[in-house]
């Protein structure tokens, strides 16, 4: 699976969720502008020595990768209506966060709205934080998948 993070601005959310993404087998594009350098040293501290095990692209423009989108994918949204325990995922779909400050741009949720999910959440929530919602989509989707490719650890 492709996680992509649309303009994160936390370099300690991006480093945890690079090390989810090494080991759940994850490839992560970031879509910048990006908060932060990805030479931070608290996103190096955050993934620890995770970085070389993860495949790790940065890219200009959210709009241009959707159209080259090779498989199916859902954006995470606190306004989407659709549990993200409905889709079918499948090993190749693409996990679309956006910034932890502002979210996904509404122009392109409201373009896709039959891909956007949420995780449910108290009404008068804010939100999850973003390294939470990427582990818990990811491991959603890898459970859907009986953890395919996966070990099977404890």
């Amino acid at each position: 699976m492709k996680i992509v993070l649309f303009q994160p601005q936390i370099p300690q959310n991006t480093g945890n969720i690079v090390r989810t993404c090494a080991v759940t087998g994850c490839s992560l594009t970031l879509i910048s502008p990006l908060g932060f350098s990805i030479t931070d040293r608290w996103l190096k501290r955050s993934g620890l020595d995770y970085w070389e095990g993860v495949e790790v692209n940065v890219v200009e423009d959210l709009e241009k990768l959707l159209r080259e989108a090779p498989a199916s994918f859902y954006f995470l949204s606190s306004k989407a209506s659709v549990s993200y325990t409905m889709p079918q995922y499948k090993p190749d779909d693409w996990l679309i966060f956006g910034s932890e400050t502002a979210g996904l741009p509404s122009d392109i949720t409201n373009a896709y709205p039959q891909q956007c999910v949420r995780i449910p959440m108290l009404p008068q929530a804010r939100c999850l934080n973003l390294a939470t919602s990427v582990g818990i989509a990811v491991y959603e989707a890898l459970r859907q998948q009986q953890f395919m490719g996966e070990g099977q650890g404890t």
